[in-house]
């Protein structure tokens, strides 16, 4: 098991169990059952994920513990209650989803963890917001289509990526615009095409646009890039961290470079209307400006 916390094992009285991708507004009812004193067991499969490693707590706002799947993938239930309660001493509360499973073969389930446990278990009733299932497997599948209108509702937050600023072409900066050439990993990307966003530096927040996708009008070879709308950057940057608003259009191959610069001119007009201000924690009465056009 490793911790993204300097907070000890022996301080914890609640758990909640899951994996926890994108801390999402479902998992926040999860956390508001721990009480004080409470922490999350996350199960890591490692895979390209919503939020990876310890960007977690950062948005559970409680300490966090992580266990990687394939280590006990096959442990019996009992064994993997075994484990915690003898890594968490003063253990008195365990919160878990109504469809929590369990143990090798997910073979166990939320009833079988409170017949097994001689403390609290409590069970948290599915949530949902916007009609909608607040669940981890939705968020991905909106990811993947480009909606980031309803990714951010389920988040309650901007869906962020962080990423190690890298050369490019150098197409851009001489011929079109100036980017940010990123690689990013292991966060999973959203749809190729072209977003209105926001592009954290430090502790500076800019208006952006982003692109994902094959570079069909050029190399052909996949990036992510981003602009800076309206500053001019100097110096190196190592990492960067890239807030996504809207989906402005398709990834589209152009006949010239000039047809291509034309284009990413109009498509800076339009994010320029939506990348304002940096805002990771949307509540829940935030209205989006589709919803008053």
């Amino acid at each position: 098991m490793k911790s993204s916390t300097t907070t000890q094992k022996n301080e914890i009285e609640a758990i909640a169990i899951g994996h926890f991708d994108g801390i999402h507004k479902g998992h926040k009812e999860l956390i508001k059952k721990l009480g004080n004193n409470g922490a999350l067991v996350v199960i890591d499969s490692s895979k390209a994920c919503i939020t990876p490693g310890d960007r977690r707590e950062e948005y559970a706002g409680v300490p966090c513990f992580y266990y990687n799947l394939k280590d006990i993938s096959e442990l019996r239930g009992d064994e993997f209650l075994e484990l915690l309660t003898g890594e968490f001493p003063n253990l008195k509360r365990i919160v878990v989803g109504y469809d929590f499973k369990f143990g090798k073969d997910r073979a166990w389930d939320k009833h079988d963890l409170k017949n097994l446990f001689c403390g609290e278990v409590v069970f948290v009733d599915e949530f949902s917001f916007d009609g909608l299932g607040v669940h981890s497997s939705a968020i991905r599948r909106f990811i993947r289509d480009g909606d980031i209108y309803r990714v951010n509702r389920l988040l309650g937050r901007e869906y962020s990526i962080k990423g190690k600023v890298v050369e490019g072409q150098g197409i851009g900066k001489d011929k079109i615009y100036p980017t940010l050439n990123l690689v990013v990993d292991p966060y999973l990307l959203p749809k190729d095409g072209v977003y209105a966003t926001r592009t954290k530096i430090g502790d500076v927040t800019y208006s952006s646009i982003t692109f994902i996708g094959c570079r069909l009008s050029t190399d052909a070879k996949f990036s992510v890039e981003s602009h800076i709308l309206d500053a001019k950057l100097s110096g190196k940057f190592d990492d960067v961290r890239v807030c996504f608003i809207e989906r402005i259009r398709d990834n589209i191959k152009f006949d010239s470079l000039e047809l291509l610069k034309e284009q990413i001119t109009k498509d800076m007009l339009i994010a320029r209307n939506v990348a304002k201000v940096c805002d990771l924690s949307l509540k829940d009465d935030f209205i989006h400006s589709r919803d008053i056009l």
